[in-house]
């Protein structure tokens, strides 16, 4: 099989459920931003953050598959069949308690903080930043036209990053820079 299949030539794709919609339709550009978040969470890997933290990302890219398949499946027709696709409660309060466990090892936030430190900590401020935009074209849906488990995900995410983000710059000795 080539990776390339020329049925994206005339500026449509397929959705899982057959439907051909416009590359610029709202439901592709939610699982384009989840796309680009799960790339930018690579490079965040790339930059070589500790085991726990790199565990916790991988774990979260393999979600980021369901979730865009999950956005690409309007009508539900693979998320039942496919047990990959799950995503639910149990997947958020996952992600709540690795935020509670990394927020625990910083010191309390008194300020904002400009986005930036170490390198794995910056990726991952630029992940959060992604993930963000990710969950606006998820909200730009309509709440009725995603599960909601799949918008709770993603809005912890964000704020998982931003904990993660803190802790690269701990562990590191990178001082975090307030607003």
């Amino acid at each position: 099989m080539r990776l390339y299949t020329k049925t994206g030539d005339d500026g449509e794709t397929a959705l899982f459920d057959g439907a051909r919609v416009s590359k610029t339709d709202a439901r592709v550009a939610a699982y384009g931003d989840i796309d680009e978040l799960n790339a930018t969470l690579g490079l965040a890997l790339a930059t070589g953050l500790d085991p726990d933290l790199s565990e916790v990302l991988v774990q979260i890219q393999r979600d980021l598959f369901a979730v865009g398949a999950l956005l690409a499946d309007p009508r539900a027709r693979i998320a039942d069949r496919v047990t990959k696709t799950a995503l639910g409660a149990e997947d958020v309060q996952r992600l709540e308690l690795a935020i509670d466990r990394f927020d625990d090892e910083v010191p309390p936030l008194r300020r904002f903080l400009l986005p930036g430190g170490g390198p794995g900590a910056s990726a991952l401020h630029l992940a959060r930043g992604v993930c963000r935009r990710a969950e606006r074209g998820i909200v730009g849906l309509g709440a009725s036209n995603v599960p909601p488990e799949l918008l709770q995900y993603v809005n912890r995410l964000s704020d998982l990053l931003f904990a993660l983000a803190r802790v690269a710059n701990h562990r590191t000795g990178v001082a975090e820079r307030e607003w």
